[in-house]
């Protein structure tokens, strides 16, 4: 007998199979999907794999079921991922606050790391305020964001700003002034914790990024761990050819595309948290 984590296995190879169709276009928004029993029979799974799947494709938001005509996919599939400029992720920043939703997870202050300390530029016993955030788009959640910012900043606002407004956006009121940014991407598996905010497994494939946000005066006004559905979210870069011929390269351009309307499917917006 097959071991019963098997058919989950069955269902999430086949959730994905389908959902990849439909975001390539290769269903179209409101095609009508293969019958259940079809879809067993195309891909060698049972019945109530193939229920698990569409199950979570509805859950998702990306198909629909309409009794007595069978299963289509949803015009909310057009909600497509957060495009973020990567060579200009400052810009339009509270503009992207307005567009999404935010969930404040936990807020406190905390005494800070060795390497935070340092790279923060913090002064002797000076703590950290600590807050955990999850962004939705749509209602859907995708970022989970672990913040620091040096006690003596975080006072200028309250749980309840926090909760309510896009942070730059409170640093600014504080009078802070933002001058330069510092930060890496990479990947990271989803720990419970956050596969649980994020509504993913656990273990699942997320995108990192660390920022440090600096004032005018050098020292840090923020640190930002950020992780990011690859669904719902993505990077992009314009970049230029330059130097002479022999020893050219590829350079960030500082042309960005304007801002359109992440409800057209072909949007940008920028990465502020």
């Amino acid at each position: 007998m097959q071991p019963s984590s098997v058919e989950p296995q069955k269902a999430r190879r086949l959730y994905l199979f389908l959902r990849e169709k439909i975001i390539s276009g290769e269903i179209g928004e409101s095609d009508r999907l293969p019958s259940e029993p079809t879809l067993a029979q195309e891909h060698g799974v049972s019945r109530v794999t193939v229920r698990r799947a569409l199950d979570k494709l509805t859950s998702d938001g990306m198909i629909e079921r309409r009794p007595g005509a069978g299963t289509f996919v949803s015009g909310k599939r057009a909600s497509m991922p957060v495009i973020a400029d990567l060579a200009n992720a400052l810009s339009h920043l509270v503009e992207m606050g307005r567009s999404t939703g935010v969930k404040l997870i936990s807020f406190s202050y905390v005494q800070p790391s060795a390497a935070m300390a340092e790279e923060l530029k913090l002064g002797p016993n000076e703590r950290l305020q600590r807050s955990v955030r999850v962004r939705l788009i749509d209602g859907q959640p995708f970022s989970f964001l672990v913040t620091h910012v040096p006690e003596s900043i975080g006072v200028s606002y309250t749980e309840a700003d926090l909760a309510s407004r896009p942070l730059l956006e409170l640093l600014e009121r504080s009078g802070v002034v933002v001058e330069e940014a510092r930060q890496a991407i990479g990947a990271m598996l989803a720990s419970p914790e956050v596969a649980e905010a994020l509504d993913v497994e656990m273990g699942s494939a997320l995108i990192s990024m660390t920022r440090v946000v600096y004032g005018a005066d050098g020292k840090g006004i923020e640190h930002l761990q950020a992780l990011y559905r690859p669904d719902r979210y993505s990077f992009h870069m314009t970049l230029t050819r330059t130097g002479d011929q022999g020893a050219r390269r590829w350079k960030p351009t500082d042309v960005v595309p304007s801002a359109k309307k992440k409800e057209a499917a072909k949007g940008k917006a920028t990465t502020q948290e």
